[in-house]
């Protein structure tokens, strides 16, 4: 006989991302009678290539792609009228099971700069430390060495990384470092190390790591395949949650609602774009925004939604020599693919176990630099960025391959051969956006999503120098052989900037190409054309005081009802200067800690 489907729990989370994955799976290992639910609208992962094969990352962001959502943003004037589109994680370990596996942490400042108690970054480290197996130098005193999710430097070397490494350490006159994620070492070259585990060469991942390893506890269930509507309440105590199957994953499926309960806690876990939605949906938010789409309101919230914050990011194609080792032959299927994967296979080696970027530089503008780029830079630097002397304005790094941008792709008209990408992220800009539900004219549910990408004039003068500082140091890399013309600013006829197939690389002290105020107006519409998320959302239920357009206290309680909590990134009250899945985990752990705590229950 089938066991009846429980329909009461102790904990519901509601979203069953990388955060969710980490509080659940250690709760349950503090105390494996706890009765917990993960309901997630995406799919399962235990096991799936598309997921534990690093080298399979890009299939994910396929336009047919069902394991993110793609979240269509409102065009806007500064991007020239586009509508950026921002996906987000939408399977069982979030992003964590997607991304691009790149690991760096953020400087202990910037979690002492949240001001918020209990968040300081001398209680945090310990949480850093315990959450990786650090793969690479022994006894750093920031890292951990035993930890669930392992961090190495991929399962082969690629070269396009030590020559970028070297142009940088000259012609960029920069120093080198084996490691750069000790918290606040910046503005120096280095490896970089990946989210890998360096002996079976698979992603590490939150969903694995944390709760697919405890499948021996019947007391953790995950269900696949709902979508989660609102917060069930009595009074404005949060008890159960209400679900539906997701058409998405279960398109077959009734679409009628059912509800579970929750004894003891329901926490969202939805990320930047669903934990303030489901709020919203529960009728906790500004009053203007749930009274258009007829919610009877709880809680006046009205930081709900608000502080969005993302990083901007570039891809800028190059051509690169046919002997240069580049993810290009792999993601064509060419005969190296079915050799890479058996190596893989019997050792953890290869390709497959690589994301196609080995190092990076956390770059800060010297004198020299900063007199370069336009003056409406100036007081930002001042202000933010000039003494605090770990924040770095942008990492810029190389890419082995074509990496293919959300804007503009190239990869059907591209012809088949080796090719190198420069990329460059902005870490702290300036601009703001928002997440909230609205309805469409015939009642439809929709999002109302404001990227607010390039906003703030200061935020495109790194990116517009970022292009011109990573395109000098390419050209004088040994691999380089001309741009992608295509995937450049349209410079005018003549330029001396205009993009061409190369012999191979300029003189390490050949001059830098210099730019006219023409070719800088090519360069500023080309990023507006093409400047994307770095899928890096954050912030839409900040963690700060209510009267600063809060929405949860220092211990995730959301404001105005009780057994409610949110654990995500939406909960980053400022940006971080890092790929966020490190402090996605890091809020995960500082969560299973509180909430233990509230339930009486030990920390192992």
């Amino acid at each position: 006989m089938s066991q009846p489907i429980p329909s009461e729990f102790d904990i519901v989370f509601a979203g069953g991302g990388a955060t969710a994955c980490v509080v659940a799976g250690r709760l349950a290992a503090y105390d494996p009678s706890l009765r917990i639910l993960i309901l997630e609208a995406g799919q399962h992962t235990l096991n799936k290539p598309i997921h534990v094969q690093p080298y399979q990352y890009p299939l994910n962001q396929a336009p047919t792609s069902t394991t993110v959502t793609f979240h269509i943003g409102n065009p806007s004037p500064r991007l020239n009228g586009r509508a950026p589109i921002v996906p987000s994680g939408r399977c069982v370990g979030g992003g964590s099971c997607v991304n691009f596996m790149a690991y760096t942490r953020a400087p202990a400042s910037d979690y002492d700069d949240w001001g918020v108690d209990g968040w300081e970054s001398e209680n945090l480290i310990p949480l850093m430390k315990k959450l990786e197996t650090y793969e690479m130098q022994p006894d750093r005193p920031t890292h951990g060495y035993d930890g669930p999710i392992k961090v190495s430097s991929g399962g082969c070397k690629l070269g396009l990384a030590d020559e970028f490494i070297q142009v940088g350490t000259t012609y960029h006159k920069r120093q080198y470092a084996d490691d750069t994620n000790d918290l606040e070492t910046c503005n120096t070259y280095s490896p970089w190390r990946k989210y890998i585990d360096g002996t079976t060469g698979r992603r590490s991942d939150a969903a694995h790591h944390y709760v697919y390893n405890q499948a021996h506890n019947p007391n953790l269930q995950v269900w696949d395949g709902k979508r989660v509507k609102r917060i069930i309440f009595e009074d404005k105590r949060a008890v159960g949650v209400e679900f539906s199957s997701d058409p998405v994953s279960c398109p077959d499926a009734d679409q009628s609602l059912s509800i579970v309960t929750a004894s003891k806690l329901v926490v969202i876990s939805a990320g930047a774009f669903g934990s303030p939605t489901i709020l919203e949906r529960s009728g906790i938010g500004a009053e203007a925004i749930l009274k258009r789409c007829g919610i009877e309101q709880l809680v006046n919230l009205p930081g709900v939604g608000e502080n969005y914050q993302d990083h901007n990011l570039t891809f800028v194609p190059y051509l690169a020599a046919d002997e240069a080792v580049t993810m290009d032959a792999l993601w064509r299927g060419d005969n190296i693919l079915q050799e890479s994967l058996a190596e893989w296979n019997s050792s953890g080696k290869s390709l497959i176990a690589q994301n196609g970027f080995d190092s990076k530089i956390k770059w800060r503008p010297d004198d020299e630099e900063l007199k370069a780029m336009d003056p409406a830079f100036q007081s930002r630097w001042k202000e933010f960025f000039q003494d605090r002397p770990d924040k770095a304005v942008a990492i810029l790094y190389v890419f082995a391959g074509y990496a293919q941008p959300l804007s503009r792709p190239l990869s059907s008209i591209l012809p088949p051969r080796s090719y190198m990408t420069a990329c460059h992220c902005t870490l702290y800009p300036v601009s703001i956006g928002s997440v909230h539900v609205n309805v469409t004219e015939d009642g439809k549910e929709r999002m109302d999503f404001t990227t607010g990408f390039l906003d703030d004039p200061s935020d495109i003068i790194p990116l517009n120098f970022g292009y011109k500082k990573t395109r000098e140091l390419l050209r004088r890399m040994p691999s380089y052989r001309g741009e992608v013309a295509a995937g450049h600013p349209d410079f005018p006829e003549g330029s001396a900037a205009a993009c061409r197939e190369a012999s191979g690389p300029v003189d390490l002290n050949a001059p830098d190409i210099v730019y006219t105020a023409e070719d800088d107006e090519a360069i500023d519409r080309f990023h507006r054309d093409i400047v994307q998320t770095t899928w890096h959302s954050l912030g839409t239920c900040a963690m700060k005081p209510e009267a600063d357009q809060g929405v949860v206290d220092a211990r995730l309680n959301v404001y105005g009802v009780s057994n409610l909590k949110v654990t995500d990134l939406s909960i980053s009250p400022l940006n971080v200067g890092t790929n966020t899945y490190s402090t996605a985990l890091l809020i995960g752990e500082r969560a299973a800690m509180i909430i233990a705590e509230e339930l009486g229950i030990t920390c192992i």
